[in-house]
């Protein structure tokens, strides 16, 4: 997913909407947006899904629809208190806002981390992002000890005295061409890292730019967002439920 207009078009190589197969409802209260959850009973790792610029669509709603389908309690959050973009002027308001006021943007990330692990009943956390999303799912994991975090071409940090708060494995999604985070950031991201002894799995895929895994954008790569699809969720099976089990 990325900065495209809100819609309910097909997720593309994600795969087909679940709704067999889960339950899902729309949260209020401190903890506030969308969750989804497999419609069997059970105990299953949880994940945060911060939307891209655009809030909280009815396409995003849909990705946790379908990765809840793969056996995740998924709670996307709402950072923009219900509001939706459909310009880009208007998501680039919205964005702005929440960059502008980070610690509110942690405070109500935090609060989902809380309600997945109580009302939710899930012990591993992770978390996932695209784009503005992206970036939100690092300052997360900066702030809250999750047990994995997947960044879609989202805003980086390569400050080290930051980045050694990071609790569990990084999986990093780029694109070779992308303007908005470019290699050489993306570089410095991983060096950081590598440094402090974090473990990370950071990807950059060639020829693709800024919003490639989105199916309905006008930049979307199939093939490359199918490869970046599996490895994220091999890297959720790996870090949540495998370790959990």
């Amino acid at each position: 997913m990325a900065d495209n207009k809100s819609g309910t078009k097909d997720v593309g190589a994600y795969g087909p909407d679940p709704v067999g197969s889960v339950v899902s409802e729309d949260v209020t209260g401190s903890a506030h947006g969308y969750l989804a959850r497999p419609k069997e009973p059970g105990k299953y790792p949880g994940i945060v899904m911060i939307h891209e610029w655009w809030g909280l669509n009815d396409t995003i709603k849909r990705m946790a629809r379908t990765l809840a389908g793969k056996g995740y309690v998924v709670f996307a959050a709402d950072l923009y208190d219900g509001a939706v973009a459909s310009e880009p002027e208007k998501a680039m308001e919205l964005a702005t806002k929440v960059r502008n006021t980070p610690d509110e943007a942690v405070k109500k990330m935090r609060a989902i981390v809380s309600y997945l692990r109580g009302k939710g009943g899930v012990g591993m956390v992770g978390s996932i992002g695209w784009c503005f999303g992206g970036g939100q799912s690092l300052q997360l994991s900066l702030n809250e000890p999750l047990d994995a975090t997947v960044i879609y071409y989202g805003n980086l940090v390569s400050d080290k005295s930051q980045l050694k708060k990071l609790k569990g494995p990084v999986l990093g999604i780029f694109g070779s061409i992308d303007t908005n985070v470019t290699v050489s950031s993306v570089n410095e991201f991983k060096a950081a890292l590598k440094s402090l002894g974090k473990e990370n799995s950071i990807h950059i895929y060639e020829g693709v730019g800024h919003a490639f895994a989105n199916p309905t954008g006008a930049t979307y790569a199939e093939k490359e967002t199918a490869d970046a699809w599996k490895k994220t969720l091999r890297f959720f099976e790996e870090n949540l439920r495998a370790v959990a089990a």
